[in-house]
């Protein structure tokens, strides 16, 4: 989500950025397990861009806390729950939490999966911590989006993109005045009928303004020292709460399409709450079906969507057949989120076909996985997915509810399944060229014969800091590619550093 005054700035840093060798024209040796492991190795490592972030859960419980103080909230005693003041009887001043180092402890503990037991119930823990810091969120988008972004800044990330709920109290308030209609291109009519969704869609659009103001304001963005987080592209996804009534879940179906149609700010809709909650479950193949014909409606707008984040024993195992399946086939989407039991699909093979020849990439969230739903390991489908050639993408989710940073997964991802410095530098080029970025990429996206550079900038000496004309002009037309050069040039630094680490020469 770039101001239109800073698309020139950040286009004309792309272009004199010096690109790195292309993985085709010196492929690396895998790295030697002893650096790879090195704290500095993984954080000064480029990891391309978090395409699975969730605004409210990315942000720090510290930076909660410091909000919900600044803003006089209290917190509960019994739930530890952030409420609106005045701090009457059962509450304590969120203020507290910052000087009473005890009661900091607790909200950390309850705001987070901070010293939670390997033994408990992570993912009702995990999932309650929504609504206890819930009325800290809503206040300052912009602030929340200044300190995550500047986190993916700080982590060698070049891009984001993140969910939020855009305009939900208008678009509930539609849907409610509306009703539901099983015809769903009547129902379509009914929430356009008058600009009712129109009306929507531009309060979302005047949010937005707003949050750009608040980000801009809070990161120092017009100012002579800058924060990190002001030279990160970013885009929204639009959210849309599963768990709510069927004319609800339309309307914001319909409010994110039509929203990644007329901004550029946003670019996808996904699904989001417990997938194995009763109603997500009850409602699951409507909820594909909507974003079919809404598809039909809104062809240009993206779909990512959560499917597949359950294990036997959460859900009657009829629930784990058909899923990723729904969502990739009849939901239509171009991203799986989690994707962690595609084991238990029918036909898990023919599906997994279906998404290697379609692009359909997989978005891994290591540690929540492991926090909501006990896999890991051995346990989880991350190679069999690479495997058979679907592209996989590491991806945070909550980071603040999970107290992790990118840098961890990609870690994870190392020693976990032995991936050596070619295998996580083409994790985070799939990152970004999965991304929802408009423009074409620099690669063919040929997962199986590795990243092979393509189109006019394929010639250019890698390296070089002022690309020819094609390629120049290529990259200035696609935001995509912008991105994806700076990458490149990042790894150019990145393994002149660590030269004996990737086993590859500087170029």
């Amino acid at each position: 989500m770039i101001p239109s005054h800073l698309i020139g700035a950040l286009s004309a840093l792309a272009l004199l950025a010096p690109a790195s060798a292309y993985a085709a024209s010196a492929p690396a040796a895998p790295a030697a397990p002893g650096p790879a492991r090195s704290g500095e190795f993984f954080a000064e490592l480029p990891k391309g861009g978090d395409l699975h972030n969730h605004l409210s859960g990315a942000v720090t419980t510290e930076f909660l806390i410091e909000l919900g103080a600044g803003d006089g909230l209290c917190i509960t005693t019994d739930t530890t729950t952030a409420v609106p003041p005045p701090c009457g009887p059962g509450t304590r001043p969120a203020a507290d939490a910052v000087t009473d180092p005890a009661f900091r402890r607790q909200v950390i503990r309850a705001w987070s999966m901070q010293d939670f037991p390997a033994d408990g119930n992570g993912h009702d823990h995990f999932f309650d911590t929504f609504g206890k810091f819930g009325e800290v969120t809503w206040r300052h988008p912009g602030r929340m989006l200044a300190e995550v972004a500047n986190t993916a800044a700080r982590q060698n990330q070049f891009y984001l993109e993140t969910m939020v709920s855009p305009a939900s109290g208008p678009a509930r308030a539609l849907a409610d005045r509306v009703g539901y209609d099983a015809d769903l291109d009547r129902m379509h009519d009914k929430i356009l009928a008058e600009g009712g969704l129109d009306a929507v869609v531009r309060q979302a659009r005047a949010d937005a303004d707003a949050t750009d103001i608040e980000f801009r304001s809070t990161a120092h963005c017009d100012t002579q020292t800058p924060d990190p987080a002001c030279s990160l592209p970013y885009r929204w996804i639009s959210q849309v709460a599963r768990l709510g009534t069927p004319e609800r879940v339309f309307t914001q179906m319909a409010l994110g399409m039509r929203l990644a149609e007329r901004d550029p700010r946003f670019v996808a809709v996904n699904l989001v709450q417990p997938e194995d909650g009763e109603v997500a479950l009850r409602d699951y193949r409507l909820h594909m079906r909507m974003l079919n014909y809404l598809k039909t409606q809104y062809p240009k707008a993206h779909i990512t969507l959560h499917a597949g984040e359950l294990v036997p024993g959460l859900v009657k195992p009829e629930d784990l057949t058909f899923h990723i399946r729904e969502a990739a086939q009849t939901g239509r989407a171009e991203r799986i989120g989690h994707g962690v039991s595609v084991l238990s699909e029918d036909r898990w093979e023919s599906l997994m076909r279906y998404m290697a020849e379609r692009r359909i990439a997989v978005e891994v969230p290591f540690h929540s996985n492991e926090q909501i739903l006990r896999v890991s390991g051995d346990a989880h489908p991350f190679a069999t997915y690479r495997r058979h050639g679907v592209p996989v993408v590491l991806a945070t989710d909550d980071p603040g509810v999970s107290r992790i940073e990118i840098t961890d997964e990609y870690r994870r991802a190392a020693e976990m399944y032995g991936l050596g410095y070619p295998e996580l530098r083409d994790l985070a080029r799939a990152s970004l060229e999965h991304s929802f970025l408009p423009g074409r990429g620099l690669w063919n996206r040929n997962v199986r014969t590795g990243y092979r550079p393509t189109g006019p900038c394929s010639d250019e000496r890698p390296g070089t800091e002022h690309p020819g004309k094609r390629c120049a002009g290529f990259l200035a037309a696609s935001p995509k590619a912008q991105v994806e050069w700076r990458q490149e040039a990042a790894f150019h630094r990145f393994e002149t550093a660590h030269a004996r680490a990737t086993h590859s020469a500087p170029h």
